[in-house]
């Protein structure tokens, strides 16, 4: 557990070097922003839909085979399951509001749209 976190904090700062390192004129910079919160808003998505996908998964597995085991609690398991499922869908939900936050909201926009011609 502790080589994921370190890979991955490995992985961030890399990325982060790589976007803050470029030297150029003002658009080829601008584009390669766009470009980069392009790749992290389908990146947020891609990971928040796998991991909600497999907990809905386990949710689902767990709440069958209680239902197995005591069919008399089929209708207090369903509810319970059926909430937490609204909760593990609200987080792929807010990782889509973030996504949508990066690829629409430019905070250099303003700075260097200006150079580019973007709108503001």
């Amino acid at each position: 557990m502790k080589k994921v976190g370190f890979f991955t904090t490995l992985l961030v700062l890399g990325l982060s070097c790589a976007a803050f390192a470029a030297d150029g004129d003002a658009k080829s910079s601008a584009v390669q922003f766009f470009s980069y919160a392009a790749l992290a808003a389908g990146l947020a998505i891609g990971i928040a839909a796998q991991g909600c996908g497999i907990g809905q998964g386990i949710a689902v597995r767990g709440a069958v085979e209680g239902i197995a085991r005591n069919p008399e609690t089929s209708g207090k398991v369903t509810v319970t399951m059926l909430i937490g499922l609204a909760m593990i869908e609200s987080l792929s939900i807010y990782a889509l509001v973030v996504a949508l936050i990066l690829i629409y909201a430019h905070p250099i926009s303003s700075s260097i749209g200006a150079f580019v011609g973007l709108p503001k």
